[in-house]
């Protein structure tokens, strides 16, 4: 597997109706740009974004507030790949100052037509867990217990 599968970037432009009643980024839009990214990621890697549905947003960390006209970058990797989930780690940028505004993880799932969980067939390499280990065990914590 290409490893540049792994990963993605997206680009924004935080616009006014962004914005929140304290004029930053509002949450929800932030929410809903983590989900696209990490749904790009994962289709990325299954060439299916028909097939990726979002089944937990992992929560979000806010480190610094987006104003009206950043740019943002959105980049995206792997971080735990299960039989038919996708771990995607996310973390939004500001261009202008490579300042990191916010970051989660969200878990998506390959559905069949029916929205049956169907195995995606991937599994990450030991070389990219061992470079990527930080996000990789962050993700396992996510996991739901069984």
């Amino acid at each position: 597997m290409d490893e540049k599968m792994l990963e993605s970037t997206i680009s924004h432009l935080v616009r006014p109706e962004d914005l929140n009643h304290h004029g930053t980024l509002f949450a929800g839009q932030t929410a809903k740009w983590l989900v696209e990214a990490g749904v790009i990621a994962a289709a990325r890697l299954t060439g299916k974004a028909e097939d990726v549905v979002c089944v937990q947003l992992n929560g979000m960390t806010f480190k610094n507030p987006g104003h009206n006209g950043d740019l943002l970058e959105i980049q995206s990797r792997i971080a735990h790949l299960g039989t038919t989930s996708i771990t995607v780690f996310s973390q939004i940028v500001r261009r202008q100052d490579a300042m990191i505004l916010v970051s989660n993880m969200a878990t998506f799932v390959t559905v069949d037509k029916q929205n049956k969980p169907y195995p995606h067939g991937y599994k990450l390499s030991e070389k990219y867990i061992e470079q990527n280990r930080d996000i990789h065990n962050e993700a396992l914590k996510t996991r739901p217990v069984k």
